[in-house]
């Protein structure tokens, strides 16, 4: 399946049992929760999958087991977060195996790679695979930004489509469309951001909270994309409490809890993140109950994007 690269794609949260196993029926519920309000693809593995506690085998399952869930509905991609470029290579190998249609895909962590360093990261493991690839501009959390010269260079590969714009500069989507115009497809990867790049010509929003709320967050999408901004906005502005969730250290544990409200998850973590508790746990509560109590009746609208 080739990947579209537009509309409302989430980073879904890994969901684990009580006694820290994968929980794939809760992983199911959410997914067909996904799919039902009108997401355009899937993303494992991210920061919000906690990917960074997860086994090796364990990933391949969530891809396994999401390739079966959206049968050919939408495309899963899976990210990419290693510190090797041989490491790179073999994750992008096993994705392919396992049915994956894309990835998502960090610079190196940990080492600071300078600006050939990085290129070449990208380019080897691009190289390395049939699969498309989204770049994860992320310089915010991650130490590394992928510089509109680096771009410049990677636009040789044809798999290297689209970037998850998460430097925080929203001018840097009308930076990239005046130098590259539709060669990249750009998606805010910022929550508190979406509706404001969406304005200014981003292709698409990979999403934190659609996690706990997909129809609200596709609706949003939609009526940008219809034109009927006030509509959009009005929801945006209900919506930007929760958003902020996903704008903070703990925005794993944020998000598990808002998926708790909307019954389409738990908020189980994986150690070393352990659950909230305190003033800390009673304040993303009340922010989270404050939504459900106002949350909005989304408008009918025909989708743009089937």
């Amino acid at each position: 399946m080739s990947v579209n690269w537009r509309g409302v794609m989430p980073a879904v949260t890994t969901k684990f049992t009580d006694d820290d196993q994968l929980d794939l029926d809760m992983f199911e519920t959410n997914i067909q929760a996904q799919l039902d309000a009108g997401v355009t693809g899937i993303i494992l593995g991210g920061t919000l999958g906690e990917a960074s506690t997860l086994e090796e085998e364990e990933k391949r399952t969530l891809v396994r087991e999401a390739v079966r869930i959206v049968n050919g509905q939408v495309p899963v991609i899976i990210n990419i977060a290693e510190q090797t470029t041989k490491a790179a290579i073999d994750s992008a190998r096993k994705a392919e195996e396992d049915g994956a249609s894309g990835l998502m895909m960090l610079p190196p962590m940990r080492y600071k790679a300078d600006h050939r360093e990085t290129v070449t990261y990208y380019e080897e493991v691009a190289k390395s695979t049939n699969l498309p690839i989204m770049v994860y501009n992320n310089p915010v959390d991650y130490g590394i930004e992928v510089t509109l010269e680096m771009f410049e260079e990677l636009a040789q590969y044809e798999n290297i489509q689209a970037v998850k714009e998460s430097t925080r500069d929203i001018s840097n989507v009308t930076r990239m469309k005046n130098k590259f115009g539709d060669r990249f497809k750009l998606l805010c990867g910022v929550d508190t951001l979406a509706m404001e790049e969406l304005l200014m010509g981003a292709d698409g929003w990979v999403a934190g909270l659609v996690c706990a709320f997909p129809k609200e967050t596709v609706c949003i999408f939609e009526l940008i994309q219809q034109g009927r901004i006030e509509e959009a906005r009005a929801i945006y502005a209900w919506f930007l409490p929760l958003l902020e969730l996903d704008i903070n250290s703990k925005l794993v544990q944020n998000i598990k809890l808002a998926e708790v409200a909307t019954g389409i998850g738990t908020e189980n973590v994986r150690a070393p993140r352990l659950p909230l508790i305190g003033e800390e746990r009673k304040q993303v509560l009340e922010i989270i109950e404050a939504g459900m109590k106002s949350r909005p009746v989304i408008p009918e609208y025909k989708p743009t994007l089937v």
